[in-house]
This record gives structure tokens, C-alpha cells and sequence, in this order.
């Protein structure tokens, strides 16, 4: 994954005679990288051992607490890992290329790709654990993350989403489309990252990068599904009346669809299946099918394995065939 210098041309290290070259000095594992030295200094590096690469600032407090807690673990490996550092400040166009969106964040390479990484200040302990991980396996060859790489990063990225940290979760989901672009679950992350921070349209461009044997993924469907349920619920009207017409006259079918779509748009969505399923209850066909359509692109937009989707789908099947 070579760099492109500004006039485009892929960034390529001279190679220095082997009277030039001079051995690595003892404790010298630790060397700072611009965008001319960063391909010898990481990728043709990273061939050798592998290079731990981090993203800070002058600025960044958290990075002036990972910084020297990282430089001590790499000191201590002895030469079994190296470590770059990269000034984002005076390094733009790097960070622009490896799509850096916030810092600290650290990359570890081999063989000239990136194959794990993580993002903010994280204890020592944790430090170890990661660059003992990267000389355990750094006799594996493998070159690129491979498919048991990735299904990691994305657990972790589901995990960071979960807990709704969506910038460590779209930095995972990233990683993993740098490995593999068009990935379908790696797009769908990512997509889902920016339809939770509310950048619908960025949302929907993203989904434009699976690639094509990925269109028809579940996560992909799920996705286009919340997408769908986004542009409806911004034509939601107030609860508040809705619910008075209800009472008024609970035979009010279109009051309670709406109702149903304001619930959804207030993140109410098993409120949004129970005025369904009554909808669908009083009158089925109403509005030609329209209860039944909302439900199915909720179950879509929840997947399957969902006890919502679960419960729901046991209700309408239960009023469907009564």
C-alpha cells in the first residue's frame, strides 16, 4: 500500500549501497517519518520486523500519555518490534492517505500492510499485550490481515459501535476496507457509523463502496433498510396528537401509522411494532398492505437474528393466520 507523493507517482525509497548502509544502532528502535521516508522507514521496513506506527500531535493530550508508555514497550522488545512517529501536524497528506481521524491512533505493519492497530490512550498492560502479539506472529508470512484478521477488527468494531463509541468503530471498520475494499460488513459498519452520528447522505455514499457480489448482504439490506426508515421518519409528525385522535376514534388507521413512525423517529422502534401489529390487527389490508410493508423493512433494518425482529415476527404470524 505504497503512498503517492504529490504529483501522484507511488512514493519509492532509494535503495542505499551496501557500503552505505549502516546497522541499526543499538536502542535505536524508535524514529520519527515524513511522507519522503515513510516507505522505507514503515512498509520496506515492516518486511523485516514489524513496525508499530503513531499518529500524534504536539497538541494531543492523550497521545503525551501513550506516547512514552509505547516507546518503553517498544525499548524493551529490543529490536523484536520498531516504532515510527508521525506528527500529523507536520505530516498532513499521511494522515490524509491512511485516513487518520483522530489521535493518538496507532497502526502496526508487516510486510508492508497494516494488520492491527487501535485507537486513544490505552494502560501499558494493554501496550504489551499488543506488540507480544505482533512478535508472535511475526515468523507467520502472512503479508496481509487474511480473513481471521479482519473478522477480529470487525468484532471489535461492532463491540466499539455497541457501546457507541462510533469513532474507534469507524477507524476498525476503515482498517478493515483498507485490507479488503468492499468488504459488506466493513461498508455496513461504517455506513451505520455515520447514519447514527445523523450524516445520512454520507451514510448513503458509503454504502456505494461494497463491491458487487456484497450488494445483496444482509448487513448491506439492513443498512439500506435503516436508510429507508431515516426518510420516513423525517415526515413524522408530534406523538402528542396523534394520540389524541387515537382516543378519539382507535379505528383512526392512518393516526396510528403515523403514530407508529413517530415512535420509530423518537428511537421508540418496539412501540413503533406494537402500533403495527394493532394496526394490522384491526385492519390488515388497509392501505394495501401498508402496516405489513413497515413491519417487514423493520425486521430488515433489526436482521433476523434480533428478538425483536424474533418476537415480532411470532405476533404477526399468530394475527395473520388466526
Amino acid at each position: 500500500m505504497p503512498l503517492i507523493d504529490p504529483s501522484g507517482r507511488p512514493l519509492v525509497s532509494p535503495k542505499p549501497a551496501a557500503a552505505d548502509a549502516a546497522p541499526q544502532p543499538a536502542g535505536g528502535f524508535i524514529k520519527d517519518a515524513s511522507l519522503e521516508t515513510f516507505t522505507a522507514d514503515v512498509l520496506e521496513a515492516s518486511r523485516e520486523v514489524p513496525v508499530i506506527v503513531d499518529f500524534w500531535a504536539p497538541w494531543c493530550g492523550p497521545c503525551k500519555q501513550l506516547g512514552p508508555a509505547l516507546e518503553k514497550v517498544v525499548n524493551e522488545a529490543k529490536g523484536a518490534v520498531r516504532l515510527v512517529k508521525v506528527n500529523i501536524d507536520e505530516n498532513q497528506e499521511i494522515a490524509r492517505q491512511l485516513r487518520i481521524q483522530s489521535i493518538p491512533t496507532v497502526y502496526a505493519f508487516k510486510n508492508g500492510q497494516p494488520v492491527d492497530g487501535f485507537m486513544g490512550a490505552v494502560p501499558e498492560k494493554q501496550l504489551r499485550a499488543f506488540v507480544d502479539q505482533l512478535v508472535a506472529g511475526a515468523g507467520a508470512g502472512d503479508g496481509h490481515g487474511g480473513h481471521d484478521h479482519a473478522e477480529e477488527v470487525l468484532a471489535v468494531a461492532d463491540e466499539a459501535f455497541q457501546a457507541g463509541d462510533l469513532g474507534q468503530a469507524a477507524q476498525a471498520y476503515g482498517h478493515v476496507l483498507q485490507d479488503e475494499p468492499g468488504h459488506p460488513r466493513a461498508v455496513a459498519g461504517l455506513a451505520r457509523c455515520y447514519l447514527r452520528s445523523g450524516d445520512v447522505e454520507r451514510a448513503r455514499q458509503t454504502l456505494g463502496l461494497v463491491r458487487p457480489d456484497g450488494v445483496g448482504d444482509e448487513a448491506i439490506r439492513a443498512v439500506e433498510a435503516e436508510l429507508r426508515l431515516k426518510e420516513q421518519a423525517a415526515q413524522a409528525g408530534d406523538a402528542a396528537p396523534l394520540l389524541a385522535k387515537l382516543a378519539a376514534n382507535p379505528n383512526d388507521h392512518q393516526a396510528r401509522y403515523d403514530l407508529a413512525l413517530a415512535r420509530d423517529a423518537q428511537g421508540d422502534r418496539e412501540g413503533a411494532i406494537g402500533e403495527l401489529l394493532d394496526l394490522i390487527r384491526r385492519d390488515r389490508k388497509w392501505n394495501d398492505d401498508a402496516a405489513r410493508k413497515h413491519l417487514v423493512t423493520l425486521f430488515e433494518a433489526m436482521g433476523p437474528a434480533d428478538p425483536r425482529t424474533e418476537a415480532a415476527r411470532r405476533k404477526l404470524s399468530a394475527i395473520l393466520f388466526s
